[in-house]
């Protein structure tokens, strides 16, 4: 027995390496063996620490303690590569082949066990992941970003770590070595194979940022359990990769090094001790980055510092080293402010948009040179007499764009200090080794930042080849590093992704819009701070390696010209994905928008007058001042690009100057909420910019090869000519107007959309524009786009989005023949290829992040396809797709909001399309329309029709109807009344209405409006629909044989609720007499059972005597009596009580409805992938080609994302103004509107069917106290009379209470006290009609309440005497909000409302 052990110890396990030296460290002796793969061992010298210094060495021993003892290791470290750059030292002073993983949001157990490949003939083959690879061969393995691992993923490896077991996909099972050795003698050798000892010397080193207080998933305890732990000192971190190598700082900027290193060391002890309280708040100075002070001594080391620094260089240094004051508080600045002045360095600024042309340490670029092939010369001025600067940095092959500017009038974007200000800092970042995030400002809605031209430039000034990769959210961590192919034979392969590939070739990669792919970003640090990645079966991209290692395909190395800019899509916000992580793998850049001179010069350029020009830029910063982060998510920027065009158009024809409508089409006026027309409008009358009336547009006409649109007439319009629209060339594309032309049989021309249509053309053959057309249903968005495609004989194409469009669907569609994968286009890339307009029908339906790939698409010609293709406008590699000029996206979606609640889609595409909204035509166009579709019905028919249905869409815009009818419903109507005559009105209109039959206080609304013009309608609602089917369809009355009548009563209850007709002994029956029921007659009250009714003639109804009548109307009043006593209402409270419900019923639908959405939207449904069931994935069809099981996707609960694994309520205080003056001044209907609308706020949360999603409250403030308690948080009224005494006290109090005001007050302590519980999100909103100038309330004031606590969101409506301050919504903008018509209080309040927590 011993001897057979023996000989398979000898032939199973591998010999081990001879020894070549030994590691002495703090008195341990460890021999050093020599490696068997040298490969295998970590190859860059600059991503390894100084083993001599102290902090390290004391690390490093830890660790070889745990190596000695057969421990893993768990390092618990701040975000940063200090802890990974341990274990890469760890691995190299012990002579240890390593494997490394990082891990992200889609590591599944393929990339932990085995993967599959299918190579030539069929065969089927399993590849080793990282950790098989490390059992099997000894190696450590390092696993980065455990934080990053969804739950589940990790438990695959607790075996492993636990027992050194695995069982393997390909039927193999990695045991333990010394289980190995005692394995039974009767296995065969067969069967011995497929057992693998776990090698001796494998060892886990897993890597995590502590949660919290960082972003991450907690970390699954059975898994930390198996683990040493060892938390790495932020401070001791920070310093030892800031160590001095070969670098040396004169004693100027050694000053300034120890000055800021000093601040940077406080900050972060001052951090690990505050208070738990302190902890939590959002107001608190955050550490700086690990990697701050490694940037402050490269940066000093190339461009050194002067004796001080001005505040406001200081402050763009300081942004430099943290870029996560961006989105600070001022709280914050003014504390590192104060340790700035206290270390000696004067005070802080934050920069402003004016820059004088200078970067960081205020050196300012000179000039640029070629050096090499791959290298050029940047030459640099010091600030005040510094000494200049010139420094060889990598570049690429092309051409230099050079610097000085030649002939500036020349370049293709607008040169000023602002841009080559920012232009130098991105360059000295470069200068230093560092690839560059630029950062898009932290304000929601600015003028251009110049991105993409600052990129294109900063590239033409090195030389470089510029590999633009836009992000899309489906993108995979695996995907940005290298993408799966099948190959013509059937076999799967790799092949680099483009950032791979441009580290290859030395490019600048531009990965675009990197804030949509969140924490996965972060996959790719290794590669942005050390130069190293892991590719394919084994494939390693090092940093260093000798010509045999590249010779053998296991390694390559990056060109030492491979550089990344990464920029943000600026449709998340700032705060949600700008992290430490991020700031540790880049040198990030801050943007600096537009100034309001450079912005003016950029729109004089297009041709426009100047005196239009300076009222388009007024509006613009007018309107961008009064967005908030809320409002910007959902609504228009009105960026520089948007004013741009406006100021083409209005050169392009200088007879159309009418800015109120193309200022309000370009922000969608039409569709923004009360609040935020209120804010437009009152910018509107400041600057003097007035409504024109509509103007008539007469039909076009084709005359000489153009479609004209005759000069539209108007009392406010200038003499202006026509309108001349090329047609399409049918030569540039055959088969497509062949095939691709709309064809309408019909379509009836009218002002408005004749109108629009001119609109449109204009755009996109005139001035080359991609548009958004928004709009309520069946408003003819559709018909006026096929109408103008057809006029001008383009083809198109067409796409309908739906919850389930992915962005693979949109670029092609997939296709399995013969075991081999094939693409072909999808309608939007023979869009592109062949010039065509493409139709991209129902946008908002579709997740955000599948619409974000038009912003690219759009903007600048570009998109990056799945499989490796790329769309650019012109061909620069062979695979190129290139997009043909008269290609053209027009996307068709409905309004945003209620009650279409679609996705936000606006936020993700930027100001790179037109916008339209299309609406209702104005009734003359409908008159016109109408009596085209139904010549026959009469002209006074129709006038009241029109009018009847302008009522109902005014009805909907003010919240008392909550359907938006249109002009597709009324086309409908007056069909059918055309069609069949003999109906009377009120069957047709049931077509219509029958939607809402119990909906009795929109039936009332609608009767009231019909009523108003003449439109007699006899029912409307449930008794119309059912006396229509019992008198025309059925026609059956039923005759009961005994119609004996004696008295009402209420009759006995059936406990198996049968049915029953025509007696006079149960309650509940039908067709009966005496009883309560349905149907009958003579008993006092209705009721339903359930069942169906069968109703007895009208004949026998009349015949009820009159007694009987009487006492049963007396038995229903004291029935109506005792259930009022029942809820302790009178008769007039509940009549009080019923008035104030009426008069906002359709806010609390339109509000209900809203809030419904998101609880139901924060459990929606969404298609969860990686699954072993369901429906086969598109996207991982090579997958399955090569049997994985994970090939599938599921509809499942959204995954919260990292750092949320919990949904907490939201937190919201309703604050009514309950003085004096409230009821003082009521003649205005001040507390009428209020208590209306604190009744709608009351019906709204009690009907909702997740009410633990909000916990709220209301309190009242008058001139005695500031908190009248009137309904507490999380006992909301229940019953109607309770709801009646909070509105009862509110009336009360304004009758009772003294003058005074306590509004400041108030919003303090309630802002205070909804600050304390632990929500999701914490809201304020305040009514107040306080006199400000009496009680000497300042802006101050309430600013320094309302934003007291940064984390809650508050808002203040002003009414009454408090409308009447010009200067709240200057001063609160976005929070601030006045209301001159007290009748808007609750539409108002609604608006805020759904605005504040509708936000996603």
């Amino acid at each position: 027995m011993a001897q057979r052990r023996l000989t398979r110890l000898l032939s199973e396990l591998t010999q081990p390496q001879p020894v070549v030296g030994t590691l002495k460290l703090g008195g341990i002796a460890f021999d050093i063996h020599a490696t068997a793969t040298p490969a295998r061992l970590p190859h860059s010298e600059n991503a390894l620490l100084d083993a001599k210094d102290g902090f390290n060495s004391d690390n490093l021993h830890f660790m070889l303690q745990k190596y000695l003892l057969g421990q893993d290791i768990f390092l618990m470290s701040q975000p940063g590569p200090y802890a990974r750059r341990l274990a890469m030292t760890f691995c190299s002073v012990t002579n240890q082949e390593y494997e490394y993983i990082a891990l992200h949001r889609d590591v599944g157990e393929t990339e932990l066990k085995q993967g599959r490949e299918l190579r030539r003939g069929g065969n089927l083959v399993y590849v080793d992941s990282p950790t098989v690879r490390a059992v099997k061969h000894g190696r450590v393995l390092i696993i980065e970003g455990i934080e990053k691992a969804e739950r589940g993923i990790m438990p695959v490896l607790n075996n492993l770590l636990e027992n050194r077991e695995m069982n393997l996909d390909d039927g193999t099972h990695i045991i333990h070595q010394n289980r190995y050795l005692l394995l039974e003698d009767s296995l065969k050798n067969g069967d011995i194979k497929r057992f693998i000892p776990a090698h001796k010397n494998f060892r886990v080193i897993a890597i995590a940022a502590p949660v919290p207080p960082y972003t991450g998933y907690p970390i699954d305890p059975p898994f930390r359990s198996r683990f040493q732990a060892r938390f790495v000192d932020p401070v001791g971190a920070s310093l030892s990769l800031n160590a001095p190598k070969a670098s040396s700082l004169d004693p100027q900027s050694t000053t300034l090094f120890d000055k800021i290193q000093s601040i940077v060391l406080a900050t972060q002890y001052a951090s690990e001790s505050r208070h738990a309280v302190d902890a939590s708040a959002k107001n608190t100075l955050q550490p700086f980055p690990q990697t701050a002070l490694v940037k402050l001594r490269t940066l000093l080391s190339i461009f050194p510092a002067r004796a001080a620094l001005s505040p406001v260089q200081l402050g763009k240094l300081m942004l430099a080293l943290h870029p996560g004051l961006l989105h600070a508080s001022f709280v914050m600045w003014g504390v590192l402010s104060r340790q700035a002045e206290d270390a000696g360095l004067g005070p802080l600024e934050s920069p402003g948009e004016e820059g004088d042309g200078s970067g960081l340490l205020g050196y300012r670029l000179t000039g640029t040179q070629r050096e090499s092939d791959r290298t050029v010369r940047l030459s640099f001025e010091g600030a005040e007499g510094a000494a200049p600067v010139s420094v060889v940095v990598a570049g690429g092959p092309k051409p230099l764009l050079e610097f000085p500017w030649k002939r500036p009038e020349l370049t293709d974007f607008m040169v000023t200090d602002r841009f080559v200000g920012i232009l130098t800092c991105m360059l000295q970042a470069h200068a230093l080794g560092w690839d560059i995030s630029y950062l898009p400002p932290v304000l929601p809605s600015t003028a251009s930042c110049s991105t993409s031209t600052l990129v294109r430039t900063f590239g033409a000034l090195l030389g470089y080849e510029v590999d633009t990769v836009h992000m899309y959210k489906e993108l995979g961590g695996r995907e940005l590093i290298m993408r799966r192919k099948v190959e013509d034979g059937g076999a799967t392969s790799w092949e680099p992704s483009p950032l791979t590939e441009g580290a290859w070739e030395g490019r600048l990669v531009h990965l675009a819009g990197v804030d949509v792919i969140g924490s996965t970003a972060g996959s790719l640090a290794r590669i942005f701070q050390d130069r190293e990645s892991e590719l394919w079966e084994g494939k390693r991209v090092v940093a260093q390696a000798d010509e045999d290692e590249l010779k053998s395909g296991e390694l390559s190395i990056p060109h030492s010209s491979f550089r990344v800019i990464v920029t943000a899509s600026k449709s998340v916000p700032l705060k949600d994905w700008l992290s430490d992580e991020h700031a540790n793998m880049f040198f990030t850049v801050a943007s600096v928008p537009m100034s309001q001179d450079e912005e003016i010069q950029l729109l004089l350029e297009t041709g426009c007058p100047q005196d239009l020009v300076k009222t388009l830029v007024s509006f613009a910063e007018k309107y961008r001042s009064s967005m908030t982060s809320d409002l910007v998510q959902k609504n228009r920027k009105l960026g520089t690009r948007a004013l741009v065009r406006i100021a083409r158009r209005l050169a392009k024809y200088p007879g159309y100057t009418d800015l109120y409508t193309m200022l309000s089409r370009a922000v969608l006026a039409e569709f923004l909420p009360t609040v935020e027309r209120i804010q437009l409008n009152a910018i509107f009358n400041e600057l003097g910019i007035q409504q024109l009336t509509p103007p008539f547009y007469p039909p076009p006409v084709l005359k000489d090869g153009a479609l004209v649109f005759p000069a539209p007439t108007g009392p406010d319009l200038a003499p202006a000519s026509s309108v001349q629209i090329p047609l399409f060339n049918v030569a540039e594309d055959v088969d497509g107007v062949a095939s691709h032309v709309p064809h309408m049989d019909h379509f009836y021309d009218n002002s408005l959309q004749t109108g629009l249509m001119r609109d449109l053309a204009i755009d996109f053959e005139i001035l080359d524009e991609h548009m958004v057309l928004l709009g309520n249903q069946g408003v003819g968005k559709n018909k006026v786009v096929d109408r103008l495609c057809q006029l001008l004989r383009r083809p198109r194409e067409y796409i309908q989005l739906h919850r389930d469009t992915t962005v693979t669907q949109l670029m092609f569609q997939t296709s399995l023949e013969n075991g081999v994968m094939k693409h072909s286009d999808s309608p939007l890339l023979r869009a592109i290829k062949h010039g065509r307009v493409i139709i991209i029908d129902e946008a908002d339906k579709a997740a955000e992040h599948v619409v974000a790939i038009f912003r690219s698409l759009a903007g600048h010609g570009e998109l990056t396809l799945s499989d490796g293709r790329r769309v650019r406008r012109q061909r620069e590699r062979e695979s190129d797709v290139v997009v043909h000029p008269n290609f053209r996206l027009i996307l068709l979606a409905n309004r945003p909001g209620y009650p279409f609640l679609g996705n936000h889609f606006l936020q993700v595409l930027g100001d790179n399309f037109s916008c339209h909204s299309v609406t209702n035509p104005d009734m003359a166009s409908e008159r016109r329309l109408l009596a085209q579709v139904a010549p026959e019905l009469s002209e006074d028919m129709i006038l009241r029709l029109v009018a009847a249905f302008h009522d109902l869409r005014h009805a909907y815009d003010t919240g008392a109807l909550t359907y938006p009818y249109s002009l597709r419903e009324l086309i409908n109507l007056v069909k059918h009344m055309q069609a069949y005559p003999d109906d009377p009105l009120d069957v047709a209109l049931r077509n219509i209405f029958d939607f809402d039959v119990y909906r009795r206080e929109t039936i009332e609304k609608l009767a009231e409006i019909l009523d108003h013009h003449g439109l007699v309608v006899k029912r409307l609602g449930l008794d119309a629909a059912r006396e229509t089917t019992r008198k025309k369809i059925l026609d059956v009355e039923y005759e009961p044989k005994n119609n004996d009548l004696s008295q009402p009563k209420f009759g006995k209850v059936d406990p198996k609720n049968e049915p029953h007709s025509g007696g006079n002994t149960w309650a509940g029956g039908t067709g009966g007499r005496d009883t309560a029921g349905m149907g009958g007659r003579g008993g006092y009250m209705r009721l339903y059972k359930g069942h169906d009714i069968k109703q007895v003639s009208d004949a026998l109804k009349n015949q009820v005597p009159d007694d009987v009548r009487e006492k049963a109307r007396e038995m229903a009043r004291e029935e109506l009596k005792r259930r009022l006593e029942e809820l302790n209402m009178s008769h007039a409270e509940a009549r009080g009580y019923g008035t104030l419900l009426e008069g906002v019923q359709g806010h609390i639908a339109q509000l209900f409805d809203l809030l419904e959405h998101l609880s139901a939207k924060e459990e929606e449904r969404v298609w969860v992938k990686r699954q072993t069931d369901g429906e086969l994935d598109d996207t991982r069809l090579t997958e399955g080609l090569t049997g994985e099981a994970t090939v599938y996707k599921r509809r499942g609960m959204a995954k919260p994302e990292m750092g949320r694994p919990q949904i907490k309520p939201k937190r919201i205080r309703f604050l009514f103004d309950i003085s004096a003056s409230m009821y003082r001044f009521q003649y205005d209907g001040r507390l009428q509107r209020s208590l209306e609308t604190a009744v709608m706020l009351m019906e709204t949360f009690n009907r909702l069917s997740r009410q633990d999603k909000y916990v709220w409250d209301i309190i009242g403030h008058c001139g005695d106290t500031a908190e009248v308690p009137l309904v507490a948080a999380g006992s909301p009224p229940e019953e109607v009379v309770d709801r009646w005494k909070v509105v009862q006290k509110m009336d009360l109090t304004t009758q009772y209470s003294f003058a005074g005001d306590y509004t400041v007050e108030a919003i303090e302590k309630s802002v205070n006290e909804v600050a304390k519980f632990d929500a999701d999100e914490w809201f304020v909103i305040a009514i107040t009609d306080a006199n400000f100038g009496r009680y000497d309330i300042t802006a101050e004031d309430l600013k320094r309440v309302m934003f007291r606590q940064p984390k809650v969101k508050t808002a203040l409506i002003c009414i009454g005497e408090g409308a009447e301050a010009t200067w709240i919504p200057k001063h609160l903008q976005g929070r601030g909000f006045r209301v001159g018509n007290t009748a808007d209080i609750p539409a108002v309040l609604r608006s805020i409302l759904s605005t504040m927590v509708d936000h996603s």
